[in-house]
C-alpha cells in the first residue's frame, strides 16, 4: 500500500522509472523488521527450534518480497497511465467539447423566435461558406432548436391566417434545409436493416410511455423523418412522412401514401392508399402543399406544388393536381389555377383545345355541397352520378 501511494503523488516519466526502485526497498525493509522482530521471542524458546522458525519465516519474508518488487513496475505504470500528460489532455478536451455543446444546445432552446429567425436566416445566406467552426458553435444548435420546434407543433411552415387564407413561414423552410447542412450522414439503426442518411427517424428510441404520450398509431413499416409532427389519434399505415410536414389530429395517412416535407395535412383527413401529397425541397417549392380539415383524397391522386386543397373536400381516385393543372368548374364554366375551394367533389376529366383537334387532362368540380350535406353524406355516395 505504501508503495502505491508513493507512486500516485509523483506522476510522468520520473515515476515509472523509480518505483520499482522504491518498491523493494521498502518492501526489504519492511522484511527486515519483520524478521528482526520475530527472531526475538523465538530465541527463548530454544536454541534449535528457533533457528528453523527463523528460517522459515526469512524464506517466507524473501518470497513476499521478491513478489511485490515484481509486480511494482505493474503498479508504476498504472499510476503513471492514469495521470498521463496526453491522457489527461485528451480527457480534458473532450470534457471541455461535451460542455461547451451543452451550454450552446442550453442556450439556444432559450432563444426566442425572433432571434432564431434571425440566427436562422443569416446562416442561410451564408449556408455555401459556413465554416465548422460555425457550425459546430451555434447553427447546428439553432437548426435543431426549429427542428424541435416543428416536431412539437411550436412552429408551421405555413399556418391559417385567420382570412381564409395561409401565411408561409419561409425561414422555417430554410431551417430544413439548413438541417441537410449542418448534419453529416450517419448510420440510423432500423430494422430488417439500418439506414445511411442525415435525418433521423422521428420515433428513434421511442419506448412505451413516449407512444402513449404522442397519441400516434404507428403500424410496422410506416416511416417519418426527424422534424415531422402528428397531432393525437393520427394513424401511420406503412407510409412516409417527411421532415417539416404537419399531420392534424385524427388523420390517416394509409398504406403507400406519401406526405411530402413540409406538406401541410389538416384535422381529421383521409389520404388514401398510394396517394401522394407533394413536398418543398425537391424540386424547390416556393409554397408547402396544403389539405385543409375534413378532406378525403382518393387512392392514387397526387397533389402537388404548392396547391391548396379547401376544408371539407373530396378529391376522386386518381386525380392529379399541380400549380399547371387546369380545375374546371362545371357549374359555373369557370377555369382556375392552384386552388380548390372548400367543399368540392372532384374528378379527372378532359377539356378539348380550341380547334378541337384533341383534348388535354383537367381535374374537374362536379359538385359543391353545403356542410350539412357533406356532414350526413359519405363519401361514397357524394363520388356516385357524376356523369349525369
Amino acid at each position: 500500500m505504501a508503495t502505491t501511494k508513493k507512486t500516485v503523488r509523483k506522476p510522468g516519466a520520473t515515476t515509472a522509472s523509480a518505483a520499482p526502485k522504491r518498491a523493494a526497498t521498502s518492501t526489504a525493509k519492511a522484511a527486515k523488521t519483520s524478521a528482526a522482530d520475530t527472531a526475538k521471542p523465538v530465541a527463548s524458546v530454544g536454541k534449535k527450534g528457533a533457528v528453523k522458525t527463523a528460517a522459515v519465516k526469512k524464506a517466507a519474508v524473501k518470497k513476499t518480497a521478491a513478489k511485490t518488487a515484481a509486480g511494482a513496475p505493474r503498479v508504476a505504470r498504472q499510476a503513471t497511465g492514469v495521470v498521463s500528460a496526453p491522457t489527461a489532455r485528451k480527457a480534458a478536451a473532450a470534457k471541455k467539447l461535451s460542455i461547451a455543446e451543452q451550454a450552446v444546445h442550453s442556450a439556444a432552446t432559450q432563444v426566442g423566435s425572433d432571434e432564431l429567425r434571425f440566427g436562422i436566416e443569416s446562416a442561410f445566406e451564408r449556408r455555401a461558406t459556413l465554416t465548422m467552426d460555425e457550425i459546430d458553435g451555434s447553427t447546428r444548435a439553432i437548426v435543431n432548436r426549429v427542428i424541435d420546434g416543428l416536431e412539437s407543433g411550436e412552429f408551421r411552415v405555413a399556418e391559417p391566417d385567420g382570412k381564409g387564407g395561409w401565411t408561409v413561414n419561409e425561414w422555417l423552410k430554410k431551417a430544413v434545409l439548413l438541417y441537410f447542412r449542418v448534419n453529416e450522414m450517419a448510420v440510423i439503426d432500423a430494422q430488417p436493416a439500418p439506414f445511411w442518411d442525415k435525418v433521423e427517424s422521428r420515433f428513434a428510441g421511442f419506448h412505451e410511455a413516449q407512444f402513449r404520450k404522442a397519441g400516434v398509431r404507428v403500424v410496422p413499416g410506416a416511416a417519418a423523418r426527424r422534424g415531422t409532427y402528428f397531432g393525437k389519434d393520427v394513424v401511420l399505415m406503412p407510409s412516409f412522412t417527411n421532415i417539416g410536414a404537419y399531420v392534424g389530429e385524427g388523420t390517416m395517412v394509409d398504406t403507400w401514401a406519401t406526405v411530402g416535407s413540409c406538406a401541410q395535412i389538416g384535422k381529421h383527413c383521409h389520404l388514401s392508399g398510394g396517394a401522394g401529397i407533394g413536398g418543398v425541397l425537391e424540386p424547390l417549392q416556393a409554397s408547402p402543399t396544403i389539405i385543409e380539415d375534413h378532406c378525403f383524397i382518393g387512392a392514387r391522386s397526387e397533389v402537388v406544388e404548392g396547391v391548396v386543397i379547401g376544408h371539407h373536400s373530396v378529391i376522386g381516385m386518381g386525380v392529379f393536381i399541380s400549380q399547371s393543372t387546369r380545375i374546371y368548374n362545371r357549374a359555373t364554366g369557370e377555369i382556375s389555377y392552384g386552388y380548390v375551394p372548400p367543399y368540392s367533389v372532384v374528378v379527372s376529366g378532359q377539356l378539348p383545345s380550341k380547334d378541337g383537334s384533341h383534348s388535354l387532362y383537367c381535374a374537374v368540380i362536379v359538385k359543391q355541397v353545403d356542410a350539412r350535406t357533406r356532414s350526413k353524406t359519405s363519401v361514397n355516395e357524394l363520388l356516385r352520378g357524376l356523369a349525369d
